[in-house]
């Protein structure tokens, strides 16, 4: 029996401390949960003090995931302030105007690479900061008129008057709606057979260029729309220019052609206006996530240099989709990546006509 008792008496004296201790690690005292795991027993010092792994991953997991308005705002506001920047409904803030009129021509025999978008869009930067600006539109296919939502439907005086019946360039301009100080001289589908009608006009080549100059107007800019051809429309556009501007795509067949377009404007040069030059070239439709792109870049810039604007056009819908209202990117959506692309390359523009500016006269 002694036997018999001394064996019970040992599990109960072995085990009766073992309850408490268990309780200690899975419950908190009547104190409260916050007190117990603020001085946890000796025993056990990570039971409590340690939080949950599931809430930490659950915590970082909305820090990192979930944005706070503080975070949302600022793009929103950054937006709203590019397009007050680019509208600039007060008038106040102007671009550097130059000394004398600027005549560009926007030219690149291939198609597609974003000569008409360019020049409506410089043309609306430049005018919306209190320059006089001109456009005139030298592609039969009428874009740019269409861009700036002016009427060029058949039957509407248009610039191949101009270039055959030498009708007076201001008879033919309209003022562009919405926009102070821009013009516009549209482009019908007449304009389609003035390359064959010049062939027999004396002075083919610079009939443009008599009607620019007659036209009783002072301009700070005059832009030319150049159809996709060297024919002679882009002749005459290229012999009434100071200035070209060549758009080019960020694609291969862009720069394959570039090199008959730069041989043809030194021919003119030397036979027809001597005083032409490609003042700017303007990167289209890059895309940063190819690598032809970056390499397109680095070999027009390592071959034309300072000519190059540091500002490039990139791929954005709302470019593409702003003339289908009759507006252009920087009325239709003021805050997008492409209105600003083409604000900075305006800018780029009127600041580098003040050097030139500077320089002449220095």
């Amino acid at each position: 029996m002694a036997r018999r008792g001394g064996g019970q008496a040992a599990p109960v004296v072995s085990a009766a401390p073992q309850p408490p201790a268990r309780m200690e690690v899975a419950q908190p005292d009547d104190r409260g949960g916050a007190e117990s795991r603020s001085e946890p027993p000796p025993d056990t010092p990570h039971a409590t003090a340690e939080p949950f792994p599931e809430d930490a991953e659950s915590d970082a997991y909305v820090s990192r995931e979930t944005p706070t308005r503080e975070q949302d705002d600022p793009p929103l506001a950054m937006e709203a302030m590019r397009a007050v920047q680019i509208l600039n409904p007060s008038g106040e803030v102007t671009m550097p105007r130059p000394d004398r009129p600027r005549i560009m021509c926007v030219a690149n025999q291939k198609g597609g690479v974003g000569k008409t978008t360019t020049t409506v869009n410089l043309a609306v930067a430049l005018a919306l900061h209190g320059n006089r600006v001109l456009v005139v539109d030298l592609d039969p296919q009428g874009n740019a008129s269409t861009g700036l939502n002016v009427p060029h439907h058949a039957g509407v005086p248009d610039v191949y008057d101009c270039l055959i019946d030498n009708v007076p360039l201001a008879e033919v301009a309209q003022a562009v709606e919405g926009i102070p100080d821009l013009w516009c001289v549209p482009a019908t589908i007449d304009l389609a057979g003035a390359e064959i009608e010049l062939v027999s006009v004396v002075a083919r080549e610079s009939r443009l260029a008599r009607a620019i100059a007659g036209h009783p107007a002072e301009f700070d800019y005059v832009f030319i729309d150049c159809p996709p051809s060297l024919g002679l429309l882009t002749v005459n556009a290229l012999v009434a220019a100071q200035e070209v501007l060549i758009p080019i795509q960020c694609e291969y067949y862009a720069l394959e052609g570039l090199n008959q377009l730069i041989n043809n404007i030194n021919l003119v040069r030397q036979h027809l206006n001597p005083t032409l030059e490609v003042s700017t070239i303007l990167l289209t439709m890059y895309d940063r996530r190819t690598r032809l792109a970056d390499a397109v870049e680095q070999d027009v810039r390592n071959h034309f240099g300072d000519k190059v604007l540091q500002a490039v056009i990139p791929r954005n819908v709302r470019v593409s989709e702003a003339p289908s209202y009759g507006q252009s990117v920087m009325t239709y959506d003021p805050g997008s990546r492409g209105a600003t692309s083409y604000f900075e390359a305006a800018q780029e523009i009127a600041m580098r006509g003040v050097k030139e500016s500077v320089g002449r006269n220095a």
